[in-house]
């Protein structure tokens, strides 16, 4: 045991929102954890209010703990590179500010020589035009931001990946590194129907429907079938019958299509992004049918401030009273 916590070493990097780079980190083999907090400062305990009004000299950072018997310091300050935009002093992509800066905090002369290194052979290379402005800087003091920061990724996937979307880090990374951008995180599923044949498709589902759940169309707002429906049971997918959406989470968004809160099985849906009509969004799939069913936005109620806008077209009502006789009796207890 103490052989493995001594191959345990600490890096520090700041780059932008902490939430992505904690997020790449975490993504590495080697990586044992990798915490959100503030560094760079003088101010004790700092608050992400103050770090965010610029009122200390911190810089969002994050702190990767890693097991240096499986990835390097080297290897480390690769993907720092590769997750952030080296030239620009006022922040990165739309996080402007001081505390947004680049910087790597150097925790031992060795890391120190490395970074350097690395910056030198980043700038030779002639990936950037600009100079690279990273700051090499010694670590002092680190500060673990707070508890709702810590794997927002996860706990927060829609607004994380909205915000990292609109964000443009991906597609900077993308257009400077030609790598994929992060995929947007999928809620965990369970066993269910596979997705019916096309022929079976044409067959059981009506023009709309089809051209909704299989061609990606919206059908038009306040004229469909959902819009205003108030009775009490689930919502299915009209093409697979995975159940999606629960009335008891239905409200009245004033958009003209059902909304929903949250899904009622959340390993059904299934979350990407979505850049046609030239906008960036989050699109709602199911998981089994793999049908469209809409879009996701982060202007809902509370407690999860979500709203699922979903086509109508998409979805197959199933009142309280049909569910046992239809299969989906286990539903039955979120009405009673």
């Amino acid at each position: 045991m103490s052989n493995d916590i001594e191959m345990l070493n600490k890096a520090t990097f700041a780059g932008g929102c902490f939430w992505c780079l904690e997020s790449d980190f975490k993504k590495v083999a080697g990586v044992v954890e990798a915490v959100s907090g503030y560094t760079g400062g003088d101010t004790e305990n700092p608050t992400y209010q103050e770090v965010a009004a610029g009122k200390t000299e911190h810089l969002e950072a994050v702190q990767v703990v890693y097991d240096s018997a499986k990835v390097s310091y080297e290897d480390l300050l690769n993907v720092f590179w590769k997750h952030v935009d080296p030239t620009d002093p006022a922040g990165q992509f739309v996080d402007r500010g001081a505390q947004y800066r680049t910087a790597i905090f150097y925790h031992d002369e060795e890391q120190k020589r490395l970074a350097q290194e690395s910056k030198q052979a980043l700038q030779k290379s002639g990936r950037f035009s600009s100079p690279i402005v990273t700051e090499i800087v010694q670590f002092l003091k680190f500060y673990q931001a707070e508890d709702y920061h810590q794997g927002y990724y996860k706990k927060s996937a829609v607004r994380y990946n909205l915000y990292r979307i609109s964000s443009g880090r991906d597609q900077f990374l993308k257009k400077t590194w030609d790598q994929e951008p992060q995929p947007v995180a999928k809620a965990a599923g369970n066993s269910g129907p596979a997705k019916p044949s096309d022929v079976e498709l044409q067959k059981n589902l009506n023009p709309l429907q089809y051209q909704v759940t299989q061609q990606d169309a919206t059908e038009p707002p306040f004229n469909n079938e959902f819009w205003n429906h108030k009775k009490d049971g689930i919502y299915v997918d009209v093409a697979s019958g995975e159940p999606l959406f629960s009335s008891c989470d239905k409200f009245d968004s004033g958009s003209g299509w059902p909304s929903f809160a949250k899904p009622l099985e959340a390993g059904n849906i299934v979350e990407r992004h979505d850049r046609s009509l030239s906008m960036d969004r989050i699109e709602a799939r199911s998981k089994h049918g793999d049908s469209h069913l809409g879009h996701v936005f982060p202007d809902g109620p509370a407690p999860t401030g979500l709203r699922y806008c979903i086509n109508s077209a998409a979805l197959r009502f199933i009142a309280v009273d049909d569910l046992a006789a239809q299969g989906y009796d286990k539903y039955l207890k979120y009405f009673r």
